[in-house]
């Protein structure tokens, strides 16, 4: 990053490098666990088509809204609804928006950590041989393995997931420039080449057509009005929109960016992972007859059979798994980065001092009695559900498209002409999105959050 002396702000040192940061930000496990194990719940090439569809309909106007909320400030996502607009003082209530955003990135990495000890677990089970892949297991081994290690092994997730927080303490203590940007340079090619790797491998297995054509070719009997509705939130997940990512990221972008082009590329990169990331999984599970439709175990559960009965499959195994904590790491670094911007610049303490606040804090009131809702706390519901779930539905379900929502009201009925001229795309285009946003995306992401409860 440069720095910007007119706004006292960093701003990124190129495109890419923002492109990848956001790619980074959305890949992580929405991507490589939850797209994949939809897929597969819902029909197949007919979930992959109305998400490639949804993702032009709702995303990259998303995008380009917090885009320009983000950069039209230069603030952290709480300040981002502040200032005037049209002459006329914003009032201090829109900041609500900002803070039911942290309030959602909270929720996030409350579970999102603990989803990274599990896959930690996996990785030093692999190659200790604990998790013995060199021969086929069968899906009582997996499923025994997942309740004795993950569900009633709270001291080992929790020492993983502390793991995987000091991680992101070690990136995040060095800045967004020295911290984030570099280690994101680093990481998304790795990722890339892991992705690759592990699709090549698939693709090549004996049966791999027809899990390809499981994959892609859509089964329109599956297509319901439901479906497009779940597509829609998925798209909303995928994009890490509602909770302040994209606000946060953008604050650091230059005015003379061309926000249609950062945008467009992001909902490109982001949807081609996403492909790609069942390409790595479909075909092998056709190959060796493991059903598509396990839902959220079928990364956990599901794949370890696959991979045992390949050649040389703890190997890729832990290619797999390495992948995934990667994609969880550009993420969470991104998510954190929204709390620790906001109490940096809301309490003017220092930046170390911040990380440590947010990282412990949520490790304290998050992750730990997300790691206990499994076992000693089994019994303790929130809403009906475990508190590992409780943390998932509320801020995937409620606050993100509530915040989602009231981003492209706060667009459309406040910033007005302010947000044509911050998006500065030519008169047409601007137009088009403007009263899209202003008029038909609210509808959707009403219908949507109807649905979603």
């Amino acid at each position: 990053m440069s720095v910007n002396g007119t706004e006292k702000r960093q701003t990124w040192s190129s495109r890419l490098t923002y492109v990848l940061t956001v790619a980074g930000a959305t890949v992580g496990f929405g991507a490589t666990w939850r797209f994949p194990y939809l897929v597969g719940e819902n029909g197949g090439g007919a979930y992959v088509m109305l998400f490639c569809i949804a993702m032009i309909v709702i995303g990259i106007p998303m995008i380009l809204v917090e885009n320009v909320i983000g950069r039209r400030m230069h603030k952290n996502a709480i300040d981002a609804f502040s200032g005037t607009a049209n002459g006329k003082k914003i009032h201090p209530a829109w900041k609500i928006l900002g803070y039911m955003g942290l309030l959602g990135a909270f929720g996030i990495l409350a579970y999102y950590m603990v989803l990274g000890g599990w896959v930690l677990t996996y990785i030093g089970s692999i190659i200790s041989g604990t998790l013995d892949l060199s021969a086929p297991v069968s899906p009582e081994t997996t499923s025994s393995f997942f309740t004795t290690y993950i569900h009633n092994s709270p001291l080992t997730i929790l020492a993983y997931t502390a793991l995987f927080v000091l991680a992101n303490y070690v990136i995040l203590a060095k800045g967004i420039m020295d911290g984030i940007e570099r280690s994101v340079k680093f990481l998304m090619p790795l990722l890339f080449i892991f992705l690759l790797v592990m699709i090549v491998r698939n693709v090549t297995l004996p049966g791999a057509a027809q899990g390809i054509e499981f994959y892609l070719v859509p089964d329109f009997s599956k297509i319901t009005k439901e479906l497009f509705v779940f597509v829609l939130g998925q798209v909303f997940f995928a994009l890490s929109l509602g909770f302040g990512v994209l606000i946060t990221l953008s604050s650091y972008l230059d005015k003379k960016e061309n926000l249609v082009k950062t945008a467009s590329i992001t909902a490109v990169m982001n949807t081609l992972i996403a492909l790609a990331a069942g390409f790595m999984i479909f075909p092998s599970l056709f190959t060796f007859n493991v059903p598509p439709n396990s839902g959220p175990t079928l990364v956990f559960q599901s794949l370890p059979i696959v991979f045992s009965h390949m050649w040389q499959g703890s190997i890729f195994a832990v290619i797999f798994f390495s992948l995934l904590i990667i994609a969880a790491l550009t993420t969470s670094l991104t998510i954190y980065e929204v709390l620790i911007t906001a109490v940096q610049e809301k309490t003017r303490l220092g930046r170390k001092v911040s990380i440590a606040l947010v990282l412990g804090g949520i490790f304290l009131l998050g992750n730990i009695p997300s790691v206990l809702g499994d076992n000693e706390w089994q019994n303790v519901t929130i809403i009906g559900r475990s508190i590992f779930d409780a943390f998932d539905y509320i801020s995937g379900n409620i606050l993100f498209i509530l915040t989602a929502l009231g981003c492209a009201v706060f667009v459309g009925f406040v910033l007005k002409d302010e947000a044509k001229q911050e998006l500065n795309a030519g008169e047409k285009f601007t137009a088009i999105w403007f009263n899209y946003v202003k008029y038909v995306i609210p509808v959707l992401i009403l219908v949507i959050f109807v649905y979603s409860l």
